[in-house]
């Protein structure tokens, strides 16, 4: 459970407006934005059941490591409301098996597991109450996780924000916009509060291979709230750099080990090496839930393996490489924390060394 909750008010506030993820007026489903048909259309998908949850998660119809908490705890109530239990102990046990399958479509963010641990911890806590009050609680808690990302984010923005000066230059890569948080965003953030003051940021942002995030996702959000946006290709960043377009180079994160290296999409690591050489400082943000104290190192953390045919086959209109050609498609990779000059979450710009700024900023979880 966190510290400090919210209060009511509070909560409906900070969900005001949130469209990206969100319960349907009755309550039986979750509502998201398909990230998949972006940008060419805007469509909202209903998930009801477990399956359509699952499918939503691990095809990236929701992605975004906060986002996929949120839904994740939305959806685990929605699937708690279907439960049919005539005690607290019958309830959990079905409760369990619904978080075990949500928890296994993508195994690299932890704000999945995170989430709803969070929520399996409620049940544990209330475990003598009937499953109405059960379901109840589950309710308030799913609701607060995302009012608490609401504000994190706006944290989060406001200390990076402070890193940045009117007119720098900007790189990013992947999303991590209002589409996969809530409210500014992670990443993105900084630039879309900078924007609110007055201020001006030239983005370059990498298209993301192979699922082009950055490309659907980022370059759309920017350039839909009003700020310069220039779509790369991912090895386009080097020449950027080199030519003393970028002044800094902001990305989201998946997972943090407690040593400060940092899983995030694919290809992120070439990005700080790249910034490493040419003297630019590479900023990690993202929210507390994604910062794993039992992950002592990246070595620990698991990259998910996806299909092939998205190298081969997909966004093209036939295959690019014969069908007979071996594919390797990681999801993510791991940036050392030697490379990351700082990782900014909603309590602060932390610095190496990490495993004790970590620890300093965040000793509850530490306890966990």
């Amino acid at each position: 459970m966190s510290q400090g909750r919210l209060k009511k008010e509070e909560i409906i506030a900070l969900l005001s407006g949130i469209e990206n993820v969100r319960l349907n007026g009755d309550e039986s489903a979750v509502v998201i934005v398909d990230q998949t048909a972006l940008p060419g259309k805007k469509e909202f998908l209903e998930l009801g059941d477990a399956k359509a949850l699952y499918d939503a998660i691990f095809e990236l119809k929701v992605r975004g490591a906060p986002a996929i908490g949120i839904c994740a705890a939305y959806g685990i109530f929605i699937l708690a409301k279907q439960i049919q239990a005539d005690s607290g102990e019958a309830f959990y046990k079905k409760f369990k098996e619904d978080a075990e399958y949500l928890n296994s479509s993508r195994p690299t963010a932890v704000n999945l597991s995170w989430a709803l641990r969070r929520m399996e911890d409620v049940v544990k806590a209330n475990i003598s109450k009937s499953p109405k009050e059960i379901v109840s609680l589950l309710r308030e808690e799913c609701r607060l996780i995302q009012a608490e990302d609401a504000a994190m984010c706006k944290a989060i923005s406001e200390y990076g924000l402070s890193l940045l000066k009117d007119g720098d230059g900007i790189l990013t890569h992947c999303n991590a916009g209002p589409l996969a948080t809530s409210k500014y965003g992670t990443a993105l953030g900084p630039l879309f509060l900078g924007k609110e003051r007055g201020m001006n940021f030239h983005v370059f942002s990498d298209e993301t291979r192979p699922l082009l995030q950055g490309a659907r996702l980022t370059s759309y959000e920017l350039n839909q709230g009003g700020i310069d946006v220039t779509l790369i290709c991912d090895n386009m960043a080097s020449i950027v750099m080199k030519n003393g377009w970028v002044q800094a180079c902001l990305v989201g994160c998946d997972r943090v080990a407690a040593n400060g290296d940092a899983a995030n999409k694919i290809g992120t690591s070439g990005v700080a090496i790249l910034a490493k050489h040419y003297g630019i400082p590479f900023y990690v943000l993202g929210p507390s839930s994604t910062i794993d104290f039992h992950c002592k190192t990246g070595e620990d953390i698991v990259i998910e393996e996806r299909n092939p045919e998205e190298i081969k086959c997909k966004f093209y209109e036939k295959p690019m490489a014969l069908s007979s050609v071996k594919c390797y498609n990681p999801a993510f990779d791991v940036t050392d924390h030697s490379l990351i000059t700082a990782i900014i979450t909603e309590r602060g710009i932390l610095r190496a060394p990490y495993t004790e700024s970590l620890k300093k900023a965040f000793p509850e979880r530490v306890m966990e």
